[in-house]
């Protein structure tokens, strides 16, 4: 849906009305092909971990919905954004530990906004940050529901990791502009209020990387666009 956003600037003594458009760019990522096949995790050593799963649990390295698109795509404008700085959310974003899982899996967050990362379960915890330009940290959990808030300051995507249980692992994408989006079960995505214009589009999976393509945003105020990752 387009939004146009009406502004006044002086010119030659006169004020003159514009127009600013600004829509959404939506999308989808699709998979084809024969998808790995995730291995099943043992959480045996911990029997919470265990008793919180009544059936198999698998990684979540490469997802693909029943629709035959992938979940957990991170979509991004790359490029084409005028110069700016963009304000961050007041509202916090949660990054939870529950199961002895990771949720969400991607997350992305903007510059300077504030995460709380809190461990669901009754055991021990701890988040582990593979950062290479924001401050690493490394801290431990061992409380229910106990929480501690981290804001990163650079533009960057790393990984997270659990010393305690292996297999846990999810990706943070931080931003200095609001216009990103993570796929979920139906693999669609939409930026929310693009400004006019024409951008590169970057959409990130974890173990296929990274793929670009270019969109405009026009006068309709709205555009769409569509990646394909394949397997084997």
């Amino acid at each position: 849906m387009s939004k146009r956003r009406a502004i006044s600037i002086l010119f030659a003594g006169f004020f003159v009305t514009s127009t600013l458009i600004s829509g959404d760019v939506t999308g989808k990522v699709e998979f084809k092909g024969k998808a790995p096949e995730e291995a099943r995790i043992n959480m045996n050593a911990d029997p919470v971990c265990k008793k919180a799963h009544p059936g198999p649990v698998f990684g979540q390295e490469v997802v693909v919905n029943k629709n035959e698109t992938l979940k957990n795509v991170l979509i991004f404008i790359k490029d084409g954004l005028p110069a700016k700085t963009y304000e961050a959310p007041k509202q916090k974003l949660l990054f939870d530990q529950k199961g002895c899982e990771y949720s969400p899996h991607v997350l992305g967050i903007m510059v300077g906004q504030e995460l709380d990362i809190k461990n669901s379960d009754p055991t021990l915890h701890n988040v582990h940050s593979l950062s290479k330009l924001n401050p690493q940290f490394n801290r431990a959990q061992p409380i229910q529901n106990m929480v501690m808030t981290e804001k990163f300051d650079k533009v960057e995507t790393f990984k997270v990791k659990c010393e305690v249980h292996p297999w846990m692992n999810a990706y943070i994408g931080v931003f200095n502009n609001p216009y990103f989006a993570v796929t979920g079960d139906d693999g669609s995505f939409t930026l929310k209020g693009v400004p006019a214009g024409e951008y590169t589009i970057e959409a990130w999976q974890e173990k296929y990387g990274s793929q670009t393509a270019k969109v405009k945003v026009g006068a309709s105020g709205k555009a769409t666009v569509d990646f394909t990752y394949k397997g084997s």
